[in-house]
């Protein structure tokens, strides 16, 4: 099958030709004539197909007629990642090259104003992230009305980034008259219920079935211990010892782990470089531009480079991690293997991935193979557990112990009777009383808070607790009243 038989437009055909393919994937092949016919689509394959061109070219063709208006965007394609989308835009470039299409990029750590000019000049093609999309909205800078044809990317990545609220409020901005086209790696349950919510009688696709690996990629494992520095060191062995290695994406789980390993294979000397979300976006740009262009060998990224990106010259993959979610390892290790080419991901496990791994070895269907001896978990778990047990002494030793303080002997307590002159009755006789007991050598009690207010606390309240005196203001006898004249 070609790409001529498929209903695309002469000027696409040329475009397409231009850029060096000739007959199109399985996705492609399935998903091209439902769109020219303005179907939804849903659409599911496994990364490195070949999803973007199985949207992008049609696109091009349903656009050839048609003006775009000021703010209001004909087409809307939502992808989860900086990267993703100005791959998109990229596709839409190069394919588009016959045509004279505005396509307008909305991306966060971009300047906001370089955006608004695009979106007032009409754009025919808007591409964004869902989260920098809501803001131009909120803004009054774009009007959604005008879509006729909306694209969700990678769902299934929207899921695991939290998007899905964006993406179900974008849905019910658009007119409902669109056509959707819907495209993932993976079908979670979540994913399910969007589409039976936002899709109408869609021509669903399904290439491979879920979370299938290519049979391109040789996949492989190799035991190490749980340290850091060991891992780290393990790294550098299977780089250096990895055969026909021409480039490399290293995955770590977390943003940290990234920095940390950047600076230890800098100081090994390796031609390195990082990628994760923290990043601004002319730095992320740049790096994936140095690695695609073979300036740096080997990339450390987070997860940000594990959806979507089509750098097909990728010989190996590293997982420094494996990763929480073991449909991440599927798409990690699609960054390889791409477009019919060879390629090799090895994956390094200490003796806390037994769920993890087992969890891979079901997603893909087949136990992966060990390089060297296989890790013992048992030997490990008690190893660990060891371990805990060594720390927790010494940490114990370590703790100075408490001394119980000795009783204090209780003062002796003198009673002394005074004698009492209630004021204002001199006349009268007075009265002997013994009043309250005092504390021979006693310092001064404390003194806290209570109420806002600071009040004297007394020590020996339990001798007053027993009743066997008389408090001196109970002695003094009423005043007379004074009768006015």
């Amino acid at each position: 099958m070609s790409f001529s038989t498929l209903g695309l437009s002469e000027k696409v055909l040329a475009a397409v030709e231009t850029s060096g393919y000739t007959e199109p994937t399985a996705i492609q092949a399935a998903a091209i004539p439902y769109v020219l016919e303005r179907r939804d689509v849903l659409g599911i394959a496994q990364t490195g197909t070949g999803k973007t061109a199985s949207f992008t070219l049609p696109m091009i063709t349903l656009l050839e007629k048609g003006r775009a208006r000021a703010r209001m965007p004909r087409t809307l394609i939502l992808e989860p990642t900086r990267e993703l989308a100005a791959q998109v835009e990229d596709n839409f470039n190069r394919y588009g090259a016959n045509h004279k299409l505005n396509v307008a990029l909305l991306i966060g750590g971009v300047s906001f104003a370089e955006q608004d000019r695009k979106l007032e000049r009409g754009a025919d093609v808007l591409i964004a992230t869902p989260g920098r999309l809501l803001d131009h909205f909120e803004r009054g800078k774009l009007l959604l009305q005008g879509v006729e044809i909306l694209v969700i990317d990678e769902a299934d990545r929207m899921l695991d980034m939290g998007f899905i609220p964006d993406i179900e409020r974008i849905c019910k901005l658009i007119p409902f008259t669109r056509q959707t086209l819907f495209f993932s790696a993976t079908m979670p349950t979540e994913i399910q219920r969007l589409t039976d919510t936002f899709l109408q009688n869609p021509a669903q696709i399904e290439v491979a079935k879920n979370s299938v690996t290519a049979d391109t990629v040789t996949q492989r494992i190799a035991a190490s211990d749980s340290e850091d520095y060991d891992k780290r060191a393990k790294l550098r062995e299977l780089i250096e010892g990895a055969e026909d290695l021409q480039n490399a994406i290293v995955f770590c789980n977390r943003k940290r782990d990234v920095a940390t390993l950047l600076r230890s294979l800098i100081r090994h000397e390796f031609s390195v470089g990082g990628l994760h979300g923290d990043m601004d976006q002319r730095s992320r740009m740049t790096m994936l531009d140095n690695f695609k262009k073979g300036t740096i060998k080997v990339l450390v990224a987070s997860d940000v480079a594990a959806r979507g990106l089509d750098i097909p010259s990728v010989s190996h993959v590293f997982n420094f991690d494996l990763p929480i979610h073991s449909e991440d390892y599927v798409h990690r290790i699609g960054r390889t293997g791409r477009a019919g080419r060879e390629g090799t991901a090895i994956s390094i496990v200490t003796g806390k991935d037994e769920k993890a791994l087992k969890a891979i070895n079901e997603t893909i269907g087949k136990e992966l193979e060990w390089i060297g001896e296989p890790m013992d978990f048992t030997a490990a778990a008690e190893e660990r557990k060891s371990r805990r047990r060594t720390a927790r002494n010494d940490k114990s030793k370590a703790r100075p112990r408490k001394v119980k303080a000795e009783p204090q002997e209780t003062p002796e307590i003198q009673a002394v009777a005074v004698e009492v002159v209630p004021a204002g009755l001199e006349e009268q006789p007075t009265v002997s009383a013994a009043v309250e007991p005092q504390r021979i050598a006693e310092p001064q009690s404390p003194v806290r808070p209570r109420g806002g207010r600071r009040v004297a606390v007394q020590k020996d309240e339990a001798i007053f607790r027993n009743a066997s005196h008389i408090p001196a203001f109970l002695l003094r006898g009423t005043r007379p009243k004074v009768q006015s004249r």
